[in-house]
């Protein structure tokens, strides 16, 4: 089952609480974490710029590098980067004032920054030449994944680091409160959450589709738990595979990411990363369950999505993951510990699915894409009303607020 190109998630035609006004200021996002197999910040841009779109309060544009200097304002625009290699798409900025250039080019009125890394400062100072609000919407832990790359000497120093990189921030947000707490202990004062959505339209479960179940061959019957994202070091894949192991027959564990493992046992599959969510929602829908390993989510995106197909789901006790997982929605496990997670799914199988099924499609329908945009552009209208820039335009936004 081959990945597909990407288009946007659809809203429903879902009514957006915000009228027309005019003059709109312009956002821009700028971040690295944006590349063919990215998943939740990309998706995360791309919903959010549809819905922009549609509430045309807020013009918006996607800064990120890519393989040339093209696009249009208003859409997404690439500046020139190398692929990073062994990087799975993702591309190393280091023409810095093209970039700066580029994001000058653009008028913003509002900076968003993604990551914190050298685009972070270089969109700082693109800011404070502007004269324009900036804003870290902070995706990574970088403390705990320098503490898991490097060892435990840096940690401190990416504690540091951060403290001093989002002290100059007009506004951090974080999308769960265990990142929140991460960086207050950091040092990083007046972290604000800013939880993410999901698109309960695309995500549902009638997207499933038996024929997955078929294409892919696996045995009528089995139970079938699934995982999707990257397959990186953080995300625990290694557990997922021994708990499968454990498992045996009947029991059927489909990962959908990119990065082909070696020797994967009789009972797993696995296909690409599904670009477009309307197919990753066929996917995930025609499953039993979602398991997820990883210890250092800082949201959990993907959790989200398959909850809105109606999955329980089994996920470790770590990182933001508990803040969307509980025994109401499925099931948690010991970081690390396969046989903790063959418990807790053998725990939840045993439980009446379809209650637990309709439990996690409630929790999902509460935390919608429109819900989290309204809240998020309130935040921006604020930071732009108080920011310095032409009366008439910062009246009209003040008002439109």
């Amino acid at each position: 089952m081959a990945a597909t190109s990407f288009t946007p998630a659809r809203t429903a035609g879902r009514p957006v609480p915000f009228p027309d006004r005019r003059p709109a200021p312009h956002l821009v996002d700028v971040t690295l974490f944006f590349a063919p197999t990215s998943g939740g910040v990309r998706r995360y841009l791309l919903a959010k710029h549809e819905w922009l779109a549609r509430a045309r309060l807020l013009d918006h544009t996607i800064l990120v590098p890519g393989p040339a200097d093209t696009g249009l304002p208003r859409h997404v625009v690439t500046f020139r980067s190398p692929a990073a290699p062994f990087g799975h798409g993702y591309r190393l900025p280091l023409r810095m004032e093209p970039f700066r250039e580029q994001l000058r080019a653009l008028k913003p009125d509002l900076i968003e920054v993604g990551d914190p890394y050298q685009l972070a400062w270089q969109s700082l100072r693109v800011a404070r030449e502007l004269g324009v609000p900036i804003v870290a919407f902070c995706h990574s832990d970088l403390a705990t994944l320098s503490r898991t790359l490097l060892g435990a000497w840096s940690s401190g120093f990416a504690r540091r680091y951060l403290a001093n990189l989002y002290a100059r921030f007009d506004r951090v947000l974080a999308p769960s409160t265990r990142l929140a707490e991460r960086l207050t202990d950091a040092g990083v004062p007046g972290v604000e959450i800013q939880p993410l959505g999901v698109d309960d339209a695309v995500f549902r479960p009638r997207a499933a589709d038996p024929r997955v179940r078929a294409a892919l061959g696996i045995p009528p019957g089995d139970k079938v738990l699934v995982f999707a994202g990257r397959l990186s070091p953080e995300k625990h894949v290694r557990i997922l595979l021994e708990a499968m192991g454990r498992l045996g027959a009947g029991w059927h564990l489909l990962l959908v990411g990119s990065g082909r493992r070696a020797r994967l046992a009789a009972n797993v599959t696995q296909v690409n990363y599904q670009q477009e969510p309307a197919e990753l929602a066929r996917v995930l829908a025609s499953c039993d369950a979602f398991v997820h390993a990883g210890d250092q989510e800082t949201f959990g995106l993907v959790v989200l999505e398959a909850m809105a197909c109606g999955l329980p789901v089994v996920a470790a006790r770590a990182g933001a993951l508990p803040e969307l997982v509980d025994e109401d929605v499925g099931g948690t496990f010991t970081p690390g510990d396969p046989d903790s997670l063959v418990a807790a799914v053998c725990t939840l199988f045993e439980r009446e699915l379809a209650t637990v099924r309709r439990a996690a499609r409630r929790r999902a329908e509460s935390r919608s894409w429109d819900a989290a945009f309204r809240s998020l552009t309130t935040r921006y209208l604020g930071l732009v009303a108080g920011s310095v820039v032409d009366g008439g335009r910062r009246e009209a936004w003040r008002h439109a607020g």
